[in-house]
């Protein structure tokens, strides 16, 4: 298969064109293809989450000296949750690349995007094994780092349930709960769905790989839905 207009779009050609085919190889397409020669993404996934975190958490240590740790912590989940991570996938065209089942490629919904998601990682892995963390962290910085003014700008960093159950008891004297709605996915890589509402009313739906991360991601949203009201 031919990737090479993937590899224009994300800036890195790779040496080793097994790790990119590796990246890009979801566990649903062996499914399909057990003839396939390399085996799914998910070691390399594994792998990338960490290069990120160490890459975003080192830019914004040297970039901010004088922040505390409980605000870049914020600032860098800000920026390498599912969401986050779902949006990079679609900007570099993963979606194209990623081979997975005929199921799963029919799926456009929350599914779509933690699969988007991981294989963010998953490239950030094999680049990092392919050219070495210095590569890793140019694709980092030019694909990730790059929403950090964005997030800064509109204080996206800011705990979103905090700051919805502020608004909402103050606007309308009723306190935000959660529900999880649904759990999908192997007990190693779950993706909880979870609602959040005022009073009886379902307000949004967020998604992530916590009951926490769909929670914040769930209240992000109805903050956003408030802004438009």
């Amino acid at each position: 298969m031919d990737f090479s207009n993937f590899e224009k779009g994300i800036g890195y050609k790779f040496k080793k064109k097994e790790l990119l085919q590796r990246s890009l190889t979801h566990r649903s397409y062996l499914n399909e293809n057990p003839s396939w020669q390399h085996p799914h993404n998910e070691r390399l996934e594994f792998l990338g989450d960490a290069v990120l975190e160490l890459a975003v958490t080192e830019e914004l240590f040297n970039r901010y000296p004088n922040r505390p740790e409980g605000e870049m912590t914020s600032l860098r989940a800000a920026m390498v949750n599912t969401i986050s991570l779902s949006e990079v996938g679609h900007n570099i065209e993963l979606n194209d690349a990623l081979l997975m089942s005929k199921g799963e490629a029919r799926d456009l919904g929350r599914g779509r995007e933690a699969i988007l998601a991981d294989g963010v990682e998953a490239v950030i892995g094999a680049i990092y094994l392919d050219g070495g963390y210095e590569k890793a962290k140019n694709f980092i910085l030019d694909n990730i780092l790059v929403k950090l003014s964005n997030i800064l700008a509109h204080n996206l960093h800011i705990d979103a349930k905090s700051h919805l159950q502020e608004r909402v008891q103050a606007e309308r004297k009723l306190t935000p709960h959660y529900s999880v709605i649904s759990e999908e996915g192997p007990d190693h890589d779950k993706q909880f769905t979870v609602g959040v509402y005022f009073g009886k009313d379902l307000i949004t739906e967020g998604a992530g790989h916590s009951k926490h991360e769909a929670e914040v991601e769930a209240a992000r949203k109805a903050l956003e839905k408030l802004e438009e009201i």
